[in-house]
């Protein structure tokens, strides 16, 4: 085994992390040592980073193949990940493939093998059935939320999968749940299991009730999001249908939001995530798709629109904040004829009638038609925003590079001019276009 290209205190330092927590140093010893380990640590603790660390150390520079399948339940916990490798530098090709995704993108990246590759199952057995890479490399399995991806719907994909690579050595599960039971086929030998969810530090999180008069409860949504104030958070609801209704409602209030769930296209559910990152709107209306496995920062408050049908979904959503050693506020809006499910517990009825007035959202957010693949860093697009679109550091807001494109946020005030100077200009000899959200 040859070690990466950075070492690991190179790659924090990259990442601007200084010091790694208890679950992180224990999980990296452990499968540096181990063939088989299992990670169950909350949401928020940071387990990519500690499965990624003592991985990369596993994959031989000179080998050409896929070393390392990272399967995981969702497209957006793919390109998350995707994205901790490539801003890790290791000089490791990495790819995601899923279900959205355009195919022919897939065959072309797949044509030069990357070292590491991450998958949702569909799309992972479907290249597999069409033999578009060795499998004889793989030498490392990385099943992340294998609680969401063992479930009866994957069930079949990851059989076929895992039963057709031979040369396993490694097998890493991770999860922030620990009531799943591991079907034999994914192949454990006396595993390793690290539990950081029994006996863990309470949450520092508060649980609400806000009871609503009537049964539709849009009015009381807006009343809230005004008692809560400008602080970013997400609207919990069980189906897309509600998100359109809901989301017509805020629009006519005029509350800047986004939305996120499984009906959207995958490329607008990655620019609603894109446009909370960076502040362009703080309320991200959702279903729980959006519980787990999406890169968003911390977040002082959760609302339950509607109430949540299993303790998995509650346990979930409420993740969401309160993370680590944050504290934060789940809010239950429950109309007052609806029972309280038995696993609401704890809570405490709020008093919202002292609000105030949202202010107007700073950011806006712009596309930028280059990206990664054109050479373009980070750096360029500050000195486009500074040198022709005279912005200063201040103004300029959060910058997510992707691989042909790239999103920067900038105050409103700005957008209409920044647009009309920096549409077809040129950014390190690529013509790009720029455009609104």
């Amino acid at each position: 085994m040859a070690n990466t290209i950075k070492n690991q205190e190179e790659i924090l330092a990259k990442l601007n992390i200084y010091e790694l927590n208890e679950m992180q140093k224990e999980a990296i010893s452990v499968i540096e040592n181990t063939r088989d380990t299992i990670i169950l640590s909350p949401t928020g603790t940071g387990k990519t980073l500690a499965f990624l660390l003592p991985t990369l150390k596993m994959i031989a520079i000179d080998q050409k193949n896929i070393q390392v399948l990272i399967l995981v339940p969702s497209r957006e916990l793919a390109i998350q990940i995707e994205q901790v490798i490539r801003e890790m530098g290791t000089g490791f090709k990495v790819n995601a493939v899923y279900g959205g995704r355009s195919m022919a993108k897939d065959k072309i990246e797949l044509k030069h093998t990357p070292s590491i590759l991450i998958g949702t199952p569909g799309r992972i057995s479907d290249h597999f059935a069409n033999d578009r890479f060795s499998k004889e490399s793989i030498k490392t399995l990385i099943l992340d939320e294998f609680d969401k991806s063992l479930e009866v719907g994957f069930e079949y994909e990851m059989r076929g999968i895992i039963n057709q690579l031979p040369n396993l050595e490694n097998r890493i599960l991770t999860s922030a749940t620990q009531e799943t039971e591991i079907p034999d086929f994914v192949g454990l030998k006396n595993a390793t299991t690290l539990n950081y969810l029994t006996g863990k530090k309470p949450k520092k999180l508060d649980i609400k009730i806000v009871t609503t008069a009537a049964k539709n409860k849009n009015e009381t949504l807006v009343e809230l999001l005004k008692f809560i104030g400008n602080q970013p958070g997400i609207v919990f609801c069980n189906l897309k249908s509600t998100i359109e209704q809901v989301s017509e409602f805020l629009t006519k209030n005029a509350i800047a939001h986004s939305c996120f769930s499984g009906g959207m296209e995958q490329r607008d559910r990655e620019r609603s995530l894109i446009k909370f990152r960076n502040g362009t709107c703080q309320i991200l209306l959702a279903t729980d798709l959006a519980a787990r496995g999406i890169d968003i920062p911390e977040i002082k408050y959760i609302v339950h629109y509607e109430l949540p049908q299993r303790v998995e979904e509650f346990t979930h959503r409420n993740g969401r904040t309160a993370r680590v050693n944050a504290k934060g506020t789940a809010y239950v809006l429950k109309w007052a004829k609806e029972q309280l499910p038995d696993f609401i517990k704890g809570a405490n009825h709020l008093d919202i009638s002292n609000q105030q007035k949202l202010k107007s959202i700073y950011w806006e957010t712009l596309f930028i038609s280059g990206g990664r693949k054109d050479k373009i860093s980070k750096g360029d697009i500050a000195g486009l925003f500074f040198k022709k679109g005279n912005l200063n550091k201040e103004q300029l807001g959060v910058i997510e590079l992707k691989h042909d494109c790239a999103f920067v946020a900038i105050p409103k005030s700005e957008s209409e001019r920044l647009v009309q100077q920096l549409n077809n200009v040129y950014l390190k000899k690529k013509k790009v276009r720029v455009f609104l959200v």
